[in-house]
């Protein structure tokens, strides 16, 4: 099985992008996409639902891949996407710089020290597999860097702000 194919091409001074995937027999779709300069200026999509039932489907659907993909190419030759590609300037985003995340405040073997006795004797179900282990200072979600630490005495947390606080989101926005 052949996952797809990819081609830079240089037409009219520019570098274009064509990239041919096969979804899968789970979804069977061809798609391709023509870019430059990580814009989409064309796609095609074409179904082959209609020959999963053939012996040699890999074969068959990696010809229909090529041609598709070579297709696009020939299309991009004629001229037929001048006047979309080239009335879009591409962005250029290689400077841009992601700024790196604030570390966490509370150690990671503090997240997930051992509950205490008293606490986990409360329950005899498997409810407690679903609770964020208690800190040391009895807190159940950590806190960001800078931030004063409210008195917290919940003894149980719910499954939503179990799952926020593992993933550092601290703002309940859903």
């Amino acid at each position: 099985m052949v996952l797809g194919f990819n081609h830079n091409l240089k037409y009219k001074g520019e570098v274009f992008h064509v990239q041919t995937e096969d979804s899968g027999v789970a979804n069977p779709h061809i798609i391709t996409l023509l870019y430059r300069g990580g814009v989409i200026i064309c796609s095609k999509k074409t179904s082959y639902s209609d020959i999963l039932k053939m012996d040699n489907l890999d074969v068959v659907v990696e010809e229909l891949m090529k041609e598709q993909h070579k297709d696009m190419m020939r299309r991009l030759k004629s001229g037929e996407f001048d006047e979309k590609a080239f009335s879009i300037k591409p962005q250029l985003i290689e400077n841009y710089e992601i700024p790196s995340p604030q570390p966490e405040s509370i150690p990671a073997a503090d997240l997930f020290a051992p509950l205490s006795a008293s606490r986990s004797s409360e329950k005899g179900d498997i409810s407690m597999l679903f609770e964020m282990p208690l800190q040391k200072t009895g807190q159940a979600t950590a806190q960001p860097v800078n931030k004063p630490k409210p008195d917290n005495s919940k003894k149980d947390i719910n499954l939503d702000d179990a799952i926020l606080s593992f993933f550092g989101n601290h703002d309940k926005k859903l």
